[in-house]
């Protein structure tokens, strides 16, 4: 299911839910449920969501660096595409989006993708 974040301060955020559900709960939304359809965070909330993502994102693992760190120097590097993707890779389009939503102090919504 696709999740698009929107706000009036920048252009829209489209995500996996999958990929989706660990950055609302650091953000402080409820996903117990899985991703609900349709959410908002006020501009009243957005500092403390910030802070979650931000929290979580210097507490997760970064998957670069031990994918970085090759034992045998001879072994070809792996391509950019083949690399996993962290949380912090995931947090960026959506922190971004909040930080300019707090800027202008507006709101960050989301919604799920209508089924086709």
């Amino acid at each position: 299911m696709l999740i698009t974040f929107r706000s009036k301060a920048g252009g829209d955020v489209l995500m996996l839910a999958q990929h989706a559900q660990p950055l609302l709960q650091a953000a402080g939304k409820s996903v117990a449920d899985g991703v609900p359809e349709r959410g908002v965070w006020t501009a009243a909330q957005l500092d403390a969501a910030i802070a979650g993502l931000e929290s979580a994102i210097a507490g997760a693992d970064d998957p670069h660096a031990a994918h970085n760190q090759q034992d045998d120097p001879d072994q070809p590097v792996p391509h950019p595409v083949e690399q996993p993707v962290g949380l912090r890779q995931r947090a960026y389009p959506l922190l971004n989006l909040m930080r300019q939503a707090r800027e202008a102090e507006t709101e960050v919504d989301w919604e799920t993708a209508a089924p086709w």
